[in-house]
């Protein structure tokens, strides 16, 4: 993603409609990153309002020896982090959905390579327990160890394991449950 210095200038300038041409840019990136860590589309876009508020707020901060992209990332993965600690005491960060209830989509059966498409695995990992969806995409998907997730989410590194074997366990138990469902409609 290529930002001209000159948007950013005026972005730092509060010029209006310099901010709103920058969000347009970063509205797809940052959607990406929020729909990894909330449960729906609803509170991704309230978490990317937050998340672009922090960019205007500290672009006067942004180094342009770092891709642009990288960095706004980086904002939004942060901002995720910290709401997770704002908000890791709440009786919700255990909240389990009951598998059985889940939504199940039929999809396309190739018997030759059983898959299962993006969206309907971005489904699957925000079904999971909030905690262990926030280590399964930290770890698995943004790339941290096991002493980083600990270290931000504030909890021990056996702790961050076993949120992401249980992560794991439970999305191969819902593959198998919708394969199971598709061979039955066969």
């Amino acid at each position: 993603m290529d930002v001209e210095k000159e948007l950013l200038e005026a972005c730092i300038k509060q010029e209006r409609r310099a901010q709103f041409e920058l969000y347009k840019r970063c509205y797809s990136i940052l959607m990406s990153v929020c729909m990894r860590y909330e449960r729906n589309k609803e509170d991704a876009e309230f978490m990317l309002n937050q998340v672009f508020h922090k960019i205007l707020t500290h672009l006067d901060r942004y180094d342009d020896k770092a891709p642009f992209e990288a960095w706004i990332r980086r904002i939004a993965i942060n901002t995720q982090i910290d709401e997770f600690r704002k908000n890791s005491r709440s009786k919700l960060d255990y909240y389990e959905q009951p598998m059985d209830m889940a939504p199940l989509t039929v999809m396309d059966y190739n018997e030759a390579d059983k898959k299962f498409d993006a969206e309907e695995l971005e489904t699957m990992i925000r079904m999971l327990p909030p905690v262990s969806q926030k280590v399964f995409n930290l770890y698995v998907i943004d790339g941290y160890n096991h002493k980083e997730i600990a270290d931000q989410l504030d909890m021990s590194e056996g702790t961050s394991k076993w949120h992401l074997s249980s992560a794991r366990k439970k999305l191969k138990a819902m593959m198998k449950k919708i394969l199971n469902n598709v061979a039955v409609l066969l």
